[in-house]
């Protein structure tokens, strides 16, 4: 292990331990925040890259650019530097934490004759975290984004099992930070997202083109080019003031040409502006989508957003084995938001999926455990 590798995980051991993480290196039973959770189970990231244009396959923010405006991310690509960003949110039933992860990436692009590109691109995975009593519960499960398709996976040991979709794979785990951490890959150019290795042409091995990101709750690193295998990415809390969430709120009752963002409820707009479908690809607009709009195409009765919005529902469909499960919230920042803002059936956002009832959605709340 490298110097610069041994002095980091001593200072995230230092931090755990002056913040009560951590007392002789074993985990003490209290809550910890959701960015001390979020960053104890973020993936270790590999990203696969294309030498056409490694930019391209860089993860960053949706604001890389200074800006909210979805419509001038791929214009600006070539013109602002790319730090390692990712999302998370995290909600809390009275027996799990679930944490979603989103990787952006300013262009879904090809250069593949007759293909498609989009502006925008975010896709990510749900994490399933059983309390176990600890400070950061154990890992079961995870779930995801492979463009319109989820897939499932588990690492070795969980109690798990195919519900009404099948297992696809087993999570790779590795050490870092003194915590386990789930192994996730993205292919190059459409950056769809799986459990390493099943997807991609990037392994890690020196004679593959691609970056390994690893995860932090303070450092935003710059790769040195497209074969870089030791970048550390920024989480960034979707829940944050001024942050992703707090944006589609504000533009939930907002027409698609009065927004600068969203062009309806979870997907976020995007032309054919900056080159864009160039040459014989097409360019799609508005076909990314952030986590509340994420959908699998045929998954039965999970709709569109629930990753997000009420993932307790889409592990219950998802997986048998689940033994104690609560399936109410007792805290669920969505629904909480969408509830302030005072939408409800009768009242819906631009766009709100008609499979999902809110009133309803908004019933899964409550105050405390009984």
């Amino acid at each position: 292990m490298s110097f610069r590798k041994i002095l980091l995980v001593a200072l995230g051991l230092l931090v755990a331990i002056t913040t009560g993480i951590l007392t002789n290196t074993k985990v003490i039973a209290q809550s910890a925040s959701d960015l001390a959770l979020a960053l104890y189970h973020a993936p270790i990231h590999y990203q696969d890259t294309d030498s056409t244009k490694y930019s391209g396959d860089y993860i960053t923010r949706f604001d890389y650019d200074s800006d909210w405006r979805g419509t001038n991310n791929w214009d600006n690509m070539q013109q602002y530097p790319l730090p390692a960003h990712a999302y998370y949110s995290v909600a809390e039933t009275c027996t799990h934490w679930f944490i979603t992860y989103s990787f952006f990436h300013p262009q879904d692009w090809t250069d593949i004759p007759f293909d498609q590109e989009h502006e925008n691109d975010l896709e990510g995975l749900l994490t399933i975290v059983r309390k176990d009593g600890s400070a950061f519960g154990k890992l079961e499960g995870a779930v995801t984004v492979f463009h319109r398709d989820f897939y499932s996976y588990t690492p070795t040991g969980s109690p798990l099992r195919n519900g009404a979709e099948s297992i696809d794979g087993t999570l790779t785990m590795n050490s870092y930070s003194g915590s386990l951490h789930p192994l996730t890959t993205q292919e190059a150019k459409g950056h769809g997202l799986k459990a390493w290795p099943y997807t991609g042409n990037f392994k890690g091995t020196s004679s593959e083109d691609g970056i390994i990101y690893y995860p932090s709750g303070t450092t935003a690193e710059l790769p040195a080019s497209g074969n870089d295998r030791y970048v550390q990415y920024k989480l960034v809390d979707v829940f944050a003031t001024n942050g992703m969430w707090q944006h589609q709120l504000n533009e939930a009752s907002l027409s698609s040409s009065s927004a600068l963002i969203f062009a309806n409820w979870g997907t976020f707009k995007g032309d054919s502006s900056g080159g864009c479908g160039a040459g014989t690809p097409t360019c799609s607009n508005n076909s990314a989508n952030a986590p509340w709009g994420w959908d699998d195409s045929n998954d039965g009765a999970v709709y569109k957003g629930e990753m997000a919005l009420d993932p307790a529902h889409l592990t219950a469909v998802y997986f048998d084995g689940l033994g104690t499960f609560d399936t109410t919230y007792i805290r669920n920042q969505f629904i909480q938001g969408l509830k302030d803002k005072g939408y409800n059936s009768a009242n819906l956002p631009q766009g709100w999926p008609t499979q999902i009832n809110l009133t309803s959605l908004i019933g899964k709340l409550k105050n405390q455990c009984s």
